[in-house]
């Protein structure tokens, strides 16, 4: 076992242009592990706090300088001689040291930076893929399938100007095809989808998650009909090959006033009943894999009408409502609220919680989606490592842009390695 020799941060760019954390931890042996942390425009109200400097001299406040120091003097002295390998008491100390519900002392970003940089640090000392070593150490069993692509076609809401007020529509891989089958037709899907936009007179420009974010869409449905009418022109079967999954984002255009929401491209302001009817006449008429944070965070009582509603056809996914937080996945669980999670490793803020939470879920036989984040994306690809560890059966990201393309570059990956090492121990045994 090797202990942790030094711990770094240093601040660079998200895909936004504005800063975020990498960190390098350096063992005595030698092993390194590298990180960086993601971050989101539209956000929960309970994430794990992302620190920033507030100096509106530098980035327009939005520096990480005051968190990379936590790392490379607080962060760095509390796991410095630590061993690498014992991720969970690293996690519990940098936790315990901070001391608040959300981490708002040292910044979910610095103890998530040191938590992922350690994680890879002793992946590398143990000679194994970083999903390897987190099913390893973990107790959890090879993954008989590798999560399938949830890929975001269209963007709206807070990722895109003048456009649906929901803010995802993506195409979800359905079906027993490899990795690289789903990614490349999810990319067919994607040109096909490219035509039709261009046909309607919308623009193909993209938003925060590389999704086409066209403006002048005179519905929230209409997005759907252009998604299935692609599925069709790609030469995939809607419902069979691919389905449709949503993301509504609910908590952007929720009122927390007067509990109404408001659907501006439609000029309605309507309750949570009325939304729940709204959501329904849809099912049924369209291909869907999943739905998530088709409510506001701040309507707990109205996510289990809209889970009975659905009546089992697809899961509910909880994002903004759980954050992450394995207290609020399992009030959710109770309550019936939702039936499967995203999973964001930044809205945890470390390694351990993160996983605790999709734990959580394999209990108790639910969905886990491990998501990008849409405004401050990076090209880290942790999360896919996650999700095979884990056995999620979805991961969600963008189409394109580099921070995105990385993560199913990823997921092909270890798909290759996956093969390689099957083949390699039939030959062995033979």
């Amino acid at each position: 076992m090797s202990k942790i020799k030094s711990v770094k941060a240093r601040e660079i760019l998200a895909s936004g242009g504005a800063p975020t954390l990498e960190v390098e931890v350096v063992t005595e042996d030698g092993y390194v592990g590298e990180a960086s942390v993601s971050y989101g425009a539209s956000a929960g109200s309970l994430e794990a706090t992302v620190l920033l400097d507030g100096d509106k001299s530098r980035y327009n406040g939005k520096g990480m300088l005051i968190a990379r120091e936590n790392v490379n003097n607080t962060l760095a002295k509390l796991v410095m001689s630590m061993e690498v390998s014992e991720q969970r008491m690293i996690d519990e100390k940098m936790i315990d040291l901070d001391g608040t519900e959300n981490k708002s002392k040292l910044g979910g970003n610095a103890i998530l930076g040191v938590s992922m940089a350690v994680a890879r640090a002793a992946a590398a000392e143990k000679e194994l893929e970083l999903y390897e070593y987190l099913g390893m150490t973990h107790d959890l069993e090879k993954a008989a399938k590798l999560p399938k692509p949830m890929i975001v076609m269209i963007e709206g809401g807070k990722h895109a100007d003048e456009t649906t007020d929901l803010q995802e529509f993506c195409v979800s891989a359905m079906g027993n095809k490899t990795a690289r089958e789903n990614v490349r037709m999810e990319m067919e899907v994607y040109e096909e989808l490219k035509k039709i936009l261009k046909r309607e007179g919308l623009s193909i420009n993209v938003g925060n998650e590389g999704a086409f974010a066209p403006n002048g869409i005179i519905s929230n449905e209409k997005p759907m009909e252009y998604l299935v009418e692609a599925i069709k022109n790609a030469g995939y079967g809607p419902g069979i090959d691919a389905g449709i999954s949503i993301d509504a984002a609910a908590s952007e255009f929720f009122n927390l006033q007067s509990s109404i929401y408001n659907l501006q491209i439609e000029n309605k302001k309507i309750s949570s009943e009325e939304l729940i009817e709204y959501y329904g006449q849809w099912i049924g008429k369209y291909p869907f894999v999943s739905w998530e944070d088709m409510l506001s965070e701040f309507d707990w009582e109205s996510w289990p009408k809209l889970l009975e509603k659905i009546g089992g056809k697809f899961p509910l996914i909880a994002d903004d409502l759980t954050v992450t937080n394995t207290k609020l996945w399992q009030k959710a669980i109770e309550q019936k609220a939702a039936d499967a999670i995203l999973i964001k490793l930044n809205q945890a803020g470390s390694v351990t919680e993160t996983i605790d939470c999709c734990l959580l879920a394999k209990k108790n036989g639910l969905w886990t989606v491990p998501s990008h984040r849409g405004g401050g994306e990076t090209n880290d690809a942790f999360m896919v490592d996650l999700a095979v560890a884990v056995g999620s059966e979805y991961i969600k990201a963008g189409p394109t842009r580099g921070e995105r393309v990385c993560k199913y570059n990823r997921l092909m990956r270890i798909e290759e390695l996956i093969n390689q090492s099957s083949n390699s121990n039939l030959q062995s045994s033979e």
